[in-house]
């Protein structure tokens, strides 16, 4: 790299709803929504408050296809080579956060970072387990989402794995309404030999995901080789533009949002094409019009539609 003359690379943050414990791509409007809370997340609760980055120097753009993008250009961080990059991804991660250092500050009103967010999380993750306990409609999706962060998490940090049947037993906890109460209070103890579990899951549901870098399985933050799509190109598995867009418009609740599946198709929106679905299931929205489909629906759409489904290799021509 020496002999190449490398002088600097962007901080580059890759947020890839493949990636996403409990997201399938097959909800492409439902995966969209929840990486875009991921891309907000991370600027407005790390990037921003822990490290001081400051957004005239930033770049927001969508992929293309399943996340977005967040360029970070501030020449004095230009040089950070590939370790400390590391570590600004092992925070954000969560990687050897003492959580239970955490709750000694558990009723700090002025306490902030990791501390903050996991006194922020405990509720969030309380009535997840709830839902578990009581077998409700989105019981088995729930259970899948933790068990999949939780196990990745455990894998970063060289800990021993926890199935279901575990995740299932702490669920069962909650179902006594003054422990759960408790909990909610920071009286983890009230869990007993469960509390280390629900301290890892506390963690890993607070973090944010990055999308890994290629084969080498290290996230785009660290590569400072990694080539990005450049906004405005066309992403070869979906036909949609790679599009950038203000920071304040990744926020789903602000007065303007951004829309992917409205403002990122760039061929023919008059529907004249017709085709065959061949996927088992899936969940689409072009516009305005959202199809919930499954193998051997027809279908009459725009070429922008046409052109995502094909590259997708979820519809055919007839």
């Amino acid at each position: 790299m020496n002999d190449k003359l490398w002088h600097g690379a962007d901080l580059i943050f890759d947020l890839d709803g493949d990636h996403l414990p409990g997201v399938t791509d097959r909800d492409f409007p439902g995966m969209l929504d929840v990486i875009r809370d991921q891309a907000h997340s991370l600027w407005n609760d790390f990037l921003q408050p822990e490290f001081g980055f400051d957004e005239s120097f930033l770049q927001v753009t969508f992929s293309g296809h399943r996340g977005f993008h967040l360029h970070y250009r501030d020449p004095s961080l230009f040089h950070l080579d590939s370790e400390a990059r590391r570590e600004l991804v092992s925070h954000i991660r969560g990687e050897g956060v003492d959580v239970h250092g955490g709750l000694t500050r558990f009723s700090d009103p002025n306490a902030k970072g990791w501390t903050k967010r996991i006194r922020n999380q405990i509720p969030t993750l309380i009535d997840k387990l709830v839902t578990i306990a009581e077998g409700n409609e989105d019981s088995s999706r729930v259970m899948k989402g933790l068990h999949l962060g939780l196990k990745e998490n455990l894998q970063r940090e060289g800990k021993p794995g926890k199935g279901p049947a575990s995740i299932q037993k702490l669920a069962d906890m909650f179902l006594h309404e003054e422990r759960r109460q408790s909990v909610a209070s920071g009286q983890i103890s009230r869990l007993g030999s469960h509390q280390g579990l629900f301290l890892d899951l506390v963690k890993s549901d607070a973090s944010i995901v990055l999308g890994a870098a290629g084969e080498t399985d290290e996230v785009v933050t660290i590569d400072v080789r990694r080539q990005i799509r450049w906004p405005t190109s066309l992403h070869g598995k979906t036909g949609m533009r790679v599009t950038e867009f203000p920071l304040e418009r990744l926020d789903r609740d602000g007065s303007n949002p951004f829309d992917a599946l409205t403002e990122a198709f760039v061929f023919g929106k008059e529907n004249r094409i017709d085709l065959e679905i061949i996927v088992d299931d899936a969940i689409l929205r072009f516009g305005e019009t959202q199809h919930d489909v499954s193998r051997g629906d027809m279908l009459h759409v725009s070429e922008s539609a046409a052109t995502f489904l094909s590259l997708k290799g979820w519809a055919k021509l007839v």
